[in-house]
């Protein structure tokens, strides 16, 4: 089945790399193509700059940072991006999209859960994240560590795009028809409003210590955003523990890893997203990787029970947690057809069947 709007699946983002219409420095790696998503990969150069900044109507990236760059950053063997600054990467993809299709942008799943700060930009962007119909030109990756300096190098993969052909999103009723039919979180009273079904947080904990979450420590070593395992959780987190209490008082710039009380389900004919901070919710900002791919605790593909893991950080003042707490929503959108591959069938997915779970960066306790 194929749908007239609705997100690309992997066989058609491969197609918009045949046609031209998605383009790179180099062929494609085998693994980065996902089942609604593009990986992206940095380019041989990091440009640090002043500042953050929005190229605007009138101006390309490229005319800002002749301006606004302090250092340019060879990354053909890996280098140290550090905290507290901000770099622009040009990206090796760049796209020449057809005009009945656009794009939006994410951090990957372990760019998030290490707290590292990602937006992509295009040329005359009034918006991050957001790739225009019919948009010409090159991609351009703001990175900012926040919490542990990183090494990253030609290649390296913190993003990722989805590519949109018209208006996918699903409405508040056929959300709660799709959740009828296969229980999009595993709520006994799903809570859906604002175009999203709600997720509540777990600081009840698990194991015999009731592990709640993990703090992000400071002055750490550097993390290699290309090695698994390499590095000791107890080197770079503070675990948290319930203490019977069933609540988190969160401090002001503080980074925690936490889960959600529900299961999540993507079903194979959708994907999901988590919306962005709700000030509405409370004065904290949660997930900074928000795409959920099809199959993602979908039990078919192994993934039945998988719980969304949760970057948080509260802004300005500190601010109670307490179980059960409503912390963030998923919206969904169509598929435009099926994807070839579902989440966690043997594409290397690190997350499928999760619980709380550091990046994948970090060796098992």
């Amino acid at each position: 089945m194929t749908r007239n709007a609705g997100i690309l699946a992997d066989r058609a983002i491969g197609e918009l790399f045949g046609r031209g219409q998605l383009l790179s420095e180099a062929m494609l790696d085998h693994d980065q193509i996902q089942p609604a998503s593009l990986d992206l990969r940095l380019g041989s150069k990091a440009l640090r700059v002043r500042a953050s900044f929005m190229p605007g109507r009138s101006s390309t990236v490229a005319d800002k940072l002749e301006r606004l760059t302090l250092h340019e950053i060879d990354l053909e063997n890996g280098a140290v991006l550090e905290t507290g600054c901000v770099y622009i990467v040009p990206l090796m993809e760049s796209l020449d999209l057809p005009g009945d299709i656009s794009a939006s942008a994410n951090p990957k799943s372990s760019t998030g859960r290490l707290d590292i700060f990602t937006r992509v930009m295009v040329d005359y962007a009034q918006e991050f994240d957001k790739v225009p119909a019919g948009y010409k030109g090159p991609l351009y990756l703001e990175i900012s560590p926040r919490t542990f300096p990183i090494i990253v190098r030609r290649g390296s993969r913190l993003s990722q795009i989805r590519f949109r052909k018209g208006h996918a999103l699903l409405g508040e009723q056929e959300l709660v028809d799709l959740h009828a039919a296969e229980t999009l979180v595993a709520a006994d009273a799903p809570n859906v409003s604002g175009g999203g079904i709600a997720l509540s947080i777990d600081l009840k904990g698990s194991g015999p210590e009731g592990l709640i979450g993990y703090r992000g420590k400071h002055h750490t070593s550097v993390i290699d955003v290309d090695r698994k395992a390499a590095h000791d959780v107890l080197d770079f987190w503070e675990p948290l523990y319930s203490r019977g209490r069933d609540e988190l008082i969160l401090d002001p710039d503080e980074f925690y890893i936490l889960v959600s009380n529900e299961a999540v389900h993507v079903p194979p004919l959708y994907a999901a997203e988590m919306t962005p901070f709700d000030p509405l919710v409370g004065e904290f900002r949660v997930h900074y990787a928000g795409f959920f791919d099809p199959g993602f605790g979908h039990a078919g593909a192994g993934g039945a029970g998988s719980r969304a893991v949760l970057e948080v950080r509260s802004h300005e003042v500190p601010f109670i947690l307490e179980h059960g707490q409503i912390i963030g929503r998923l919206v969904y959108e169509h598929m435009l057809e099926p994807p070839e591959g579902l989440y966690g069938s043997g594409l290397g997915s690190n997350y499928q069947a999760q619980g709380l779970k550091l990046s994948k960066h970090f060796r098992a306790p």
